[in-house]
């Protein structure tokens, strides 16, 4: 193990580790006051042995290991992916390739749903981690032994973690899945934090196409706000205070500071001017133009409540008979959407999970397929046709 500060060593390290067929890939970062991860540590570990990176080091350029995770050569690994890659991203503009998740492929090979890296480690290779150093301040420096240590663990032992999943992966005919995952993380589109796209992240009861209108434009007033000051949007304003201003629809200075959410004297500050102007733009809106106010949330067709409740009970059976965790192939949300739409735009049902579940869900539905007990298990049963030609 050898702890990098300059970039020369950094492209050295990098040179030795784009011989390797794959190499492992960690970060350590900081967010709690920032909207933009702040990167303090990278750990990268082939067969030969591991580096530490000091992303804070004075004069460091990255240019080295970014090229290295854009090598197309160099299968890059990684576990639970997603805000490793949003680091890459937002520094670099590049999404690293070709990409293997653990935990993605931990979870198409039945180990649970998004099973942490210590699990996955002591399950498949025995090893107990020290995760004592997890949520130290990465920000300090020096670093110390513990920290290094911890660090290090992270990407030595994703080595023979990754290649026990990759070959239950070939013996279980399974690699294609896990490629259909890594399209979407590979995916710029996953990665853009769209101010026009930040109202989806909300879980407000909104009803009514105004109020819709109006939560779209101070969520993208927030996520502006928020990403130009690099602060957490919650230090901006809170989830619950843009859902008062979506359902009461304050026009003035006055409107704006009886609301319950709105902090006292917020209403006359420049950020107040900035609501109350974002408010008139929501109300100025074509309803007629609005995204579907039920695009990404929970419908409520009649009846949908009892047919989600059939599809979870469908999909456990499923997952457990072919050892896939269910939230790979579906969440509740795509369940909610099945149950009222049999051509819903979910994963569930595209590719292998419409093979897998999709169909056997749709059959459900129309009353071909139904669920029964035998010996105290739930069993699939299918229906012979009420009649024949």
């Amino acid at each position: 193990m050898m702890l990098i500060d300059t970039t020369d060593a950094l492209a050295a390290a990098c040179d030795r580790l784009k011989q390797s067929s794959f190499v492992t890939v960690d970060t350590e970062f900081l967010r709690e006051t920032t909207y933009w991860p702040k990167l303090c540590v990278i750990q990268m570990a082939d067969d030969e042995g591991a580096v530490m990176v000091d992303a804070l080091a004075a004069g460091l350029d990255f240019a080295p290991f970014f090229a290295l995770m854009a090598d197309e050569s160099v299968l890059k690994v990684f576990h639970a992916a997603r805000q490793d890659i949003e680091i890459i991203w937002h520094l670099a503009g590049i999404i690293p390739h070709p990409l293997f998740d653990t935990q993605v492929a931990a979870m198409v090979l039945g180990h649970g749903d998004s099973i942490s890296y210590d699990q996955l480690v002591q399950r498949l290779t025995g090893a107990q981690l020290d995760k004592s150093s997890r949520f130290t301040d990465w920000s300090r420096r020096p670093l110390s032994d513990a920290q290094l240590s911890y660090a290090a663990a992270d990407v030595t032992h994703l080595r023979k973690v990754y290649v026990k999943l990759a070959e239950g992966l070939a013996k279980r005919d399974r690699a294609d899945w896990v490629g259909e995952e890594m399209a979407v993380l590979t995916s710029p589109s996953t990665y853009r934090q769209e101010p026009e796209e930040a109202w989806r992240r909300l879980k407000a009861r909104i009803k009514k196409p105004k109020e819709l209108a109006v939560l779209i434009e101070v969520c993208s007033w927030r996520e502006r706000e928020a990403q130009s000051r690099d602060v957490p949007r919650s230090r901006v304003l809170k989830d619950e205070a843009l859902a008062e201003i979506a359902q009461r629809q304050p026009t003035s200075v006055e409107a704006l500071g009886h609301l319950r959410m709105i902090p006292s004297g917020f209403e006359r500050s420049r950020v107040g001017g900035d609501i109350l102007e974002a408010v008139a733009r929501g109300l100025a809106r074509n309803p007629k133009q609005l995204p579907d106010i039920g695009d990404g949330r929970r419908p409520n067709a009649n009846g949908a409540s009892a047919t989600v409740e059939l599809l979870k009970v469908l999909l456990k059976l499923i997952s457990e008979k072919h050892g896939v965790a269910a939230k790979v192939i579906a969440t509740v949300d795509d369940l909610d959407r099945l149950a009222s739409d049999d051509d819903a735009d979910i994963p569930a049902m595209r590719g292998w999970r419409r093979d897998l579940f999709g169909e056997a869900a749709l059959q459900l539905k129309r009353g071909e397929l139904s669920l029964g007990l035998d010996g105290g298990r739930v069993t699939m049963i299918e229906q012979m046709a009420s009649s024949q030609a």
